[in-house]
Formats: C-alpha cells, structure tokens, sequence
C-alpha cells in the first residue's frame, strides 16, 4: 500500500469519526451529564425519531454500519448502538446483514488490491493452516466467525481470510451465520440498557449489573470468550 494512499484513507476514516463524534457532541448538553432524566429524555426522544420512519433508519443505519466495517471501525460499538435503536433483534438482523455486507466489501477490496501485501503480513503465521482449511472453507471459516475470530482483532479478522482465497459466497454467510451468537449478545446489551434508562428513576450501577438483561448476554459472552481463547490454544 502506497504512502499517499494510507494517508487517503486514514484522513477519510478520520473525518468520518470526527464528524460523528461532533455530531453526538453538539446534541449534547455538557452541563447535564450526571442528570439521569437527561438520558431518559435522550432516550425517548431517540425511541419517537426511530418510531417515525423504522425503514428509512434502519437504511441508514445499514450503509453507516458497511462504511464503518469498510474502514476498518470497531464492530462492538455498532452493535450495542443497534440494540439501543432497534431492539435486540431488529438490532442484530441489520447489525449481522450490514457488517457482513461491510466486511465481504473490505474482504473484496483486500483481496484485489492488497493481496500480496496482506500474504506477505500473514502467511508465515498462518500459512500451515492453508491446506487444511481449504478441504472445508465454508465450514472452517464459519468456526472461525462462531469462536469470535479467535481473539484477532475485528478488522483483521476481515482481511485474514486473503491468504486462504475464500470464495465470497462463503465468506459472507460464513460470516453472516457465524456473527449472528455474539452479535445477538451484543444487541441484547444495548437493548438492555435502553429499556434500563427507560423503566429507571435513578441510575444505579448495581441494579443495571444485576438486571437480567445484562448479565446474562454478558455471563453468555465470558463463555465464549473462554471457548474461543481454548480453541485458540489448540489450533494455533
């Protein structure tokens, strides 16, 4: 990858989270960030302005949420601001159809572009698992996506599967399938806390832990986790 073009996409990757960022920002009233019935407001609000047009939203969401996979943004804050907006289980069916989109988009963009870069970064690594992954890579590529990518970060994740020349078909149910537990867990959480702020007076962070709606999905995400980090142990 040339230097000018990592300048390119970093500065677009930069001005998009800035003007994210100043957008949350200029709606927000500093002075009234400890004052609960701010964000219960807050969510009321966002619950009328969602309500109005579900579909032009959860259009928009969608494009926003391939965009940000494309250049490479963190996965988990898309999906607990799904479940807050949606639901956990609008949340998850658009949150699992736009980053899977995003992410075959980002696979694609690798694999033409960048895919001897991405072999010389990788294959030492993982180049033992090349030949065996190949015999079945739909289904391995699906256990990869299920253990949570084996603790790669999201980005990365995206553009391993370079090395191995994963067909897009595969990849992208491979992924929509395989993120759909986790993603589910994540929009749980988010829903969680929306109804949280909504059935609340006060905040108290005992009674959020302690609410059914958060531990479990998060008690269901440790285990995972511990899966992933022993399937890790073993295969690689």
């Amino acid at each position: 990858m040339s230097k000018n073009l990592k300048i390119t996409l970093g500065a677009i990757y930069l001005f998009i989270l800035m003007s994210f960022l100043y957008f949350l920002i200029s709606k927000f009233e500093i002075s009234r960030i400890n004052d609960f019935s701010y964000y219960k407001l807050i969510q009321s609000n966002i619950e009328e302005f969602i309500g109005k047009n579900l579909v032009l939203n959860l259009f928009l969401f969608f494009l926003f949420s391939s965009f940000w996979v494309i250049l490479l943004g963190f996965g988990t804050p898309i999906l607990l601001i799904s479940g807050i907006l949606f639901g956990k289980w609008a949340g998850t069916l658009i949150s699992t159809l736009s980053i899977s989109i995003g992410a075959l988009l980002l696979y694609m963009i690798a694999n033409f572009f960048f895919k001897d870069l991405v072999k010389i970064m990788l294959m030492d690594k993982f180049e033992k698992y090349i030949e065996r992954f190949k015999k079945n890579e739909f289904y391995y590529f699906l256990a990869f996506r299920l253990s949570g990518g084996l603790g790669i970060p999201f980005g990365l994740q995206n553009i391993l599967p370079v090395i191995f020349n994963i067909k897009n078909s595969n990849y992208f149910f491979g992924s929509f399938l395989g993120f759909i537990p986790m993603f589910f867990i994540w929009n749980s959480i988010g829903s969680g806390i929306n109804n949280y702020i909504k059935g609340s007076n006060n905040f108290n962070f005992v009674n959020l832990i302690i609410n059914k709606e958060i531990y479990i999905p998060i008690l269901i995400f440790l285990i995972f986790i511990s899966i992933s980090i022993v399937v890790k142990k073993i295969f690689l």
